[in-house]
């Protein structure tokens, strides 16, 4: 391995535990702090524009993700793809991962873009949009799109960074951009008194700070994994298998907030107070998934590392030791949530309606929240080993099959939002069990055929 630099992390020799903590800690925090940006934009926007443009921001939400989750989930790819090559010491191929992940990012950011700004109002009217919002709804859509090119960079630009372990400097880069995307989203709207359009521009300027920032920490990277203007290409061998481990899982993703938005189309149908509960209690799920999402792609991290370098032993290790982290973090975030619901979500609305709405959305989401957490590991450790296909088949069975059930076949007979967010528990305890033994099943394959290999070179 060439020499180690101060933000590199060595997951391939001692205790994993501290090391795992030290890869998802920034991580988390860096995820957190998203959020809490993001919030910033909820909250502006709520307290100050009207629960109508709360409501309209928030009913992008699922299908921002939608679109932009099949392309981030291939930086999933990247990360696997590169960190195996790290790992081997193959530094010459770790370098086209890093040009042909660029110039990837580039591409589909573009083509977010544009099917952003072509496709906004006819979907959102398909998801059942109210017509007193689906214009700010729209607005809102087409302005964020232009950020997606440099959102994509960053996000592309950062899973070539933690494949080598460095999560603490893309942490900074989004407490720059955060920070900044605030500061912008409180003088857009209260000084300059925008509405969506404010907190949308705030948020693209942010995004390309941060692209920026990433681009300058690769360009002066060391040389195996730099940077350099000149080689951005596509090398079709590397995109290959990029996309091999990475559009399965952005598929999954993808699938799973379509499953998401199907449920946004089914709040919708409560009027605007249903939706602007919604949004909020959304963003406080997704600190919980902050901690499960990070904890997991410490898993598929290091488990690429060690299987890169033929450590198998050390591989159900890391496993084990994610499966600890994501109790202990999961569980106490979503305690906290559940227990200060009703004043969390008073930050966001002081609508005594839209905080009881957002109230029955956490009854069922946040003391359970776990239980995804360990969905998620398991696919995690086996993107880590190099196979994807089958648990973005489990995924799409088990979460969205479940919650389509859920939503036409149960919820019309039942017609309360807390009944319908049941669907969220069900689904995660089913496909957990199913991806728990996808795992056992390929794990014993890959033993069986290392045993066959050392046999064949003894």
């Amino acid at each position: 391995m060439a020499r180690q630099n101060r933000f590199e992390i060595d997951m391939l020799n001692g205790p994993l535990m501290p090391k795992l903590v030290s890869f998802a800690v920034p991580l988390m925090l860096s995820t957190v702090l998203q959020l809490l940006f993001n919030a910033v934009d909820l909250i502006v926007v709520g307290r100050f524009a009207g629960d109508d443009c709360l409501a309209a921001v928030g009913s992008t939400t699922s299908l921002i993700n939608l679109f932009v989750n099949v392309f981030v989930g291939t930086s999933l790819g990247v990360n696997v793809v590169a960190a195996r090559f790290f790992a081997e010491g193959n530094y010459g191929k770790m370098n086209d991962t890093v040009h042909t992940a660029i110039t990837t990012a580039a591409i589909a950011g573009s083509v977010m873009l544009i099917a952003g700004r072509v496709f906004a109002r006819s979907v959102l009217t398909l998801m059942g949009t109210p017509a007193d919002v689906i214009d700010l709804s729209v607005k809102y859509m087409r302005i964020y799109f232009l950020g997606a090119p440099v959102f994509m960079i960053y996000n592309f630009g950062a899973a070539v960074l933690r494949a080598v372990g460095d999560t603490r400097r893309p942490m900074i880069f989004l407490i720059i951009s955060g920070a900044l995307n605030a500061g912008l989203n409180i003088l857009f709207v209260t000084a300059f008194k925008m509405n969506v359009d404010g907190v949308a521009i705030a948020t693209v300027i942010s995004q390309a700070v941060s692209c920026v920032l990433v681009i300058i920490t690769l360009k002066k990277s060391p040389e195996e994994y730099r940077l350099h203007f000149s080689k951005l290409k596509i090398k079709p061998r590397i995109l290959q298998k990029i996309l091999a481990i990475g559009f399965p899982a952005g598929i999954q993703t993808a699938a799973i907030n379509f499953s998401n938005v199907l449920l946004q189309s089914s709040v919708n149908s409560f009027g605007q107070f249903a939706m602007a509960g919604y949004t909020a209690a959304n963003n406080l799920i997704g600190f919980i998934y902050a901690a499960a999402n990070a904890i997991t792609q410490g898993c598929m991290t290091f488990t690429s590392q060690n299987a890169g370098a033929g450590k198998y032993d050390r591989v159900s290790r890391v496993l084990r030791d994610c499966l600890i982290l994501e109790t202990l973090f999961c569980f106490a975030i979503g305690s906290a949530a559940f227990v200060f619901s009703r004043n969390l979500l008073g930050i966001y609305s002081q609508s005594e309606t839209v905080i009881r709405y957002g109230m029955e959305v956490l009854k069922y989401t946040t003391l359970t929240y776990f239980i995804c957490g360990y969905m998620d590991c398991f696919p995690g450790a086996l993107r880590g080993l190099g196979h994807s296909a089958v648990p973005m088949i489990i995924s799409i069975f088990g979460t969205v099959g479940i919650r389509i059930l859920w939503i036409y076949g149960i919820f019309p007979h039942h017609r309360e939002v807390d009944f319908l967010f049941v669907s969220y528990p069900v689904s995660w305890i089913i496909t957990c069990v199913l991806q728990i033994i996808c795992y056992l099943i390929i794990k014993k394959r890959i033993a069986i055929k290392n045993s066959q290999v050392n046999l064949q070179h003894s």
